[in-house]
């Protein structure tokens, strides 16, 4: 396992606000971690990070713990804050081979060359750093974390603020890394995750309340099926009702109904349909998103 994170507490003060949370994370995963404000992630990924103890519980990190933050545990990590801090008077390429010197790589001018090349920061690399977009400016992030070649990254809300063109250019970025490293990724955008995770860990006001191999959720949102059907002409409404597994039906008009039901009914509905010579002109079975789910297991 890249992560192992078990029964971890963290308290400040009187809040806490990790509260025992436990996972794991094996190499090559592209994990999502979500969460509301305030729920705990950014603290978790700093103390995976090593750059925040916890007050109880067990982190390694490539069989490291992160109590052992000496120069084998760094270099297992790289890190992306949310708030992404440079050195805005420093040159782009100036600024990655002081990262690259600090973490006493060798080919220096090799590795920061690729880094350019891998990040799309060719044009920009002999630019100051502070004249730059948000979205290069984020690329610029991504290179110094990436740069000393980490098993782990730990990237939290690196699209924040991007455009359309920057978020798709970084998912991208994220992406082709992902296939070599173990990627652990914070983002309120669920599209995000939905196009770049394979595992989604939800936080909650300091407790783990998903842990889902997949960013199909749909098995764990509650209330039930809606299916949306339109007949060739007009039936009855409590003859609908009266289907098994239907809980209500909702005429939208004169031959179109949405029926909420307790497990699948299309089938039924269908027998429905030929028992009462009537066509199906359009079905159509609601599909749950991972923010209706997200939104269905953080709200107050």
């Amino acid at each position: 396992m890249s992560i192992v994170v078990k029964d971890v507490i963290k308290t400040f003060g009187s809040q806490k606000a990790l509260k025992g949370v436990s996972f794991a994370i094996s190499t090559g995963e592209i994990v999502g971690f979500l969460g509301p404000n305030g729920a705990g992630k950014s603290t978790m990924m700093k103390i995976i990070s090593g750059l925040l103890p916890q007050s109880d519980g067990e982190v390694e990190v490539c069989g490291i713990s992160n109590t052992e933050y000496n120069e084998n545990f760094r270099r297992k990590i790289g890190y992306l804050p949310e708030h992404n801090p440079l050195y805005l008077d420093m040159y782009v390429k100036e600024y990655l081979m002081m990262v690259a010197a600090l973490y006493k790589l060798p080919n220096r001018k090799q590795r920061v060359a690729e880094m350019v090349e891998l990040t799309g920061l060719q044009l920009e690399q002999s630019k100051k750093i502070g004249s730059l977009s948000k979205g290069y400016r984020q690329r610029v992030g991504l290179a110094q974390a990436l740069i000393h070649d980490p098993e782990v990254l730990i990237l939290d809300e690196p699209t924040t603020g991007l455009d359309p063109n920057q978020i798709l250019e970084i998912r991208n970025l994220i992406k082709r890394v992902g296939q070599e490293k173990t990627v652990m990724i914070s983002t309120h955008i669920m599209q995000e995750v939905e196009a770049i995770c394979e595992r989604v860990i939800i936080l909650n006001r300091g407790d783990l309340v998903v842990d889902h191999p997949s960013t199909d959720l749909s098995a764990l949102q509650s209330g039930g099926n809606s299916v949306f059907v339109e007949f060739n002409k007009q039936t009855d409404v409590d003859a609908l009702t009266k289907i098994e597994g239907v809980e209500t039906v909702n005429q939208k008009s004169s031959t179109e109904y949405e029926i909420k039901a307790e497990g699948e009914i299309r089938e039924h509905l269908f027998n429905y349909a030929v028992k009462n010579d009537l066509c199906i002109l359009t079905m159509m079975q609601q599909e749950h998103s991972l923010e209706s789910v997200f939104h269905g297991l953080t709200r107050e």
